[in-house]
């Protein structure tokens, strides 16, 4: 097994760098010109539609909240980060979003997603978008690991914490023909080392 390690530890790191530089350029360019003919030819009005983004306090969902204002949406922000929360509701308000209510919540609680999707329909009266962007990551070994159930709280918010989301929203997505956006990692199809429970919720 010492001697796998060994191996996995000398040859693993440079191929996957040569094949990522061999492979990754054109795989990127073919991404690029497919979401150029997209935004040409399947570009969505999303005027007036009603977006919930959780983990929306910073980071990737921060930035999805500021083009969903700029394409004038509707927003329920959700993060457990109130203050920041509120910064980036002034921001999408200034950007152009005509509404936005911020929801303070963790999405590892089941009753918190219940309360979100509830409070942005009673709000806006519709829901057309959920992002479910809200995770969290962690780096260590596997086996370094003392005690693993201190990972549950991984678990529960990026797993759980999608699956409670979409359950409470999907009856309004059906009425609306909404869409459901999940949002994922690279890890998920080149898992990396030191994130072995991270690369699992992916």
């Amino acid at each position: 097994m010492e001697l796998i390690h060994m191996f996995l530890n000398l040859v693993a790191p440079p191929i996957t760098f040569f094949s990522l530089c061999f492979f990754l350029p054109p795989f990127l360019c073919f991404k690029f010109f497919i979401s150029l003919l997209n935004s040409i030819f399947t570009t969505k009005d999303l005027t007036g539609k009603v977006v919930i983004i959780t983990g929306a306090s910073s980071g990737i969902g921060e930035h999805l909240a500021y083009e969903y204002a700029s394409r004038g949406a509707c927003l329920a922000l959700c993060a457990r980060r109130e203050k920041s929360l509120e910064d980036v509701a002034e921001t999408a308000r200034e950007i152009g979003s005509p509404d936005v209510i911020t929801v303070r919540g963790d999405v590892s609680k089941v009753d918190d997603c219940r309360r979100l999707v509830e409070e942005t329909v009673d709000h806006f009266g519709r829901l057309d978008h959920l992002v479910n962007n809200a995770g969290l990551s962690a780096v260590c070994m596997f086996e370094d690991s003392d005690n693993i159930t201190n990972f549950k709280h991984l678990m529960d918010t990026n797993f759980w914490g999608s699956v409670y989301t979409t359950r409470f929203a999907v009856p309004y997505l059906r009425n609306s023909k909404g869409n459901i956006v999940a949002l994922s990692s690279a890890d998920a199809w080149l898992p990396m080392p030191r994130h072995s429970f991270y690369n699992v919720f992916n």
